[in-house]
This record gives C-alpha cells, structure tokens and sequence, in this order.
C-alpha cells in the first residue's frame, strides 16, 4: 500500500515513528508529513515552555544534528526524522494544514491508500478525509471518549486514574477524537515517574496496535471498528493553576534523569 504518515514534529512522534517504520519499510510506500507544533501558537505557562523545549526543541536543535554525526553502522540506534525520511525514500515535508488549496492538491497527487496519524497537528477536514481508500487511522495517546483532546496523559494523571492509554481510531469528520475505535490498549500509572516519561512509553504498544491494523487492512481490506461508548470528557491545554496543583500532588512534567536514560538507550 502507499501510506502516508502524518506526525509532529516532537520526541514521542520521532520515537513512535522508529517503532513504526522498519517494521513497514519491507512491504509499504511511505510518506512523511509533518507539523511543527499541536495547538494555536501563543504564550504558555512557565511549565509548558519548558515542557516543549523536552519535547521539541532539544531533539530539533541539539540532538539532531549530533545524531546526524554519529556513524550509521549502529543499526539499533534510533534515527532523526530526516533519517528515517531517507530510509523510506521521500523527502520531508512540512504540512502545517493538510487542508489549504496547496496540500490539498499535494494529498490527491499522492493518492495514498491509507492515513496513519501520529500526534499530527492539524484537524483533518472533508476533502482531506475523502481521498484515500482505507480511511484515516488516528494513535491517540488517551483512552477515548473520556480523554479527547490535548494532554490525555497529564489530565489522566491529575485526575488521579490508574491507567493511562492509547487509543487508535478512525478519523470520519472534522470533530477532534470522536471516531469509531479500532483498538484501546492500557497500561498503569507509576507512581514517581513523569509525564514525559508515561506519554513515552504508550507508543511501545500503540505502535503494535497500529502495525496490527495495517496487516489487518492488507489480509482482507476491512478493519471492524466500534462507536465509542461511556462519558465524553475533552482537554485542553492545562493554566498556570493547573500545573502548579498537578506539581503540588507531588508529580513531574519532565524528569530529566530519566529523560537521559531514554535518550542515552534509544539515540546516542
């Protein structure tokens, strides 16, 4: 199949997609798309500032091009997102909206089978969804429908919950995480680790959901899918009130020791 893969330009995109892409690579045509950023641009709290210097700006600025300079004969080493534009023979390209007059064209010009989406930063609408033939598959990083929107796993922390979870579903229409779901998978909470750390971690089995659906789609062209069931909840970004009561609970955005394991296991 011709697949088109829509991320975000962040350190758990980049990690799911080294999860994702080898294991496709053999079989598939691949396309990478990516947004610069989740949400309207504009002044954050402290907290998420510095949140998205973790998330974005310390592998865009400083590990990538270190990375980029290390010798390749390390095959287990992860790759940077030009990297892995490189093993899938497509050239990167910056989509901020899917939806405008250029991208839009750019979308029937590739004519892909299926949509993965991975933490992609812009809503897809009609005309987008409408072109390929397998849909739009979506990895949200929350358990749907009671975590829709941004900061599933930070809101499912603060809200005291035992699991966190991902959950893969199509995207039907312009409504923000609403579509039928194909799969929802679990995992606990640990207690003294982070944020950034739980988010993370959700891709390891999120991804095999989402291999699993494409070999799914490939044996016999049909995906089942069910309506979501129970109490509708929807996120947005947390205030300056929130982070700090989220700290005060005792919890982290980011720990950077364990960002260093992750980052020393994984990259360099």
């Amino acid at each position: 199949m011709k697949i088109l893969i829509l991320t975000n330009n962040d350190l758990a995109s980049n990690y799911a997609l080294n999860l994702l892409i080898p294991k496709l690579l053999s079989e598939h045509s691949l396309t990478l798309w990516q947004s610069s950023a989740v949400g309207k641009l504009g002044r954050k709290p402290p907290a998420l500032e510095q949140l998205a210097f973790f998330e974005q700006r310390l592998l865009s600025d400083y590990l990538t091009p270190l990375i980029e300079k290390l010798p390749h004969q390390i095959e287990q080493r992860f790759r940077t997102f030009s990297q892995l534009a490189t093993k899938c023979h497509c050239v990167l390209k910056t989509v901020n909206n899917i939806n405008d007059t250029e991208s839009l064209a750019a979308l029937q010009a590739l004519n892909p089978d299926l949509i993965l989406s991975i933490r992609y930063g812009c809503i897809l609408k009609e005309q987008a969804i409408a072109i390929p033939n397998h849909g739009i598959l979506n990895l949200h990083s929350g358990i749907l429908p009671q975590y829709r929107g941004v900061m599933a796993t930070f809101w499912s922390m603060k809200n005291s919950e035992t699991l966190i979870g991902t959950t893969l579903h199509r995207i039907s229409d312009a409504s923000i995480d609403t579509g039928e779901i194909v799969k929802i998978s679990t995992r606990p909470i640990e207690a003294g680790r982070s944020y950034l750390w739980h988010v993370l971690t959700l891709y390891q089995q999120g991804i095999v959901d989402m291999l699993a659906a494409v070999n799914t789609l490939v044996n016999s062209s049909s995906l089942p899918s069910l309506r979501q069931q129970g109490e509708s909840g929807y996120y947005t970004f947390p205030t300056d009130l929130e982070l700090q009561e989220f700290e005060q609970s005792g919890m982290q955005l980011v720990n950077e020791q364990e960002l260093n394991a992750f980052l020393k296991r994984h990259y360099l």
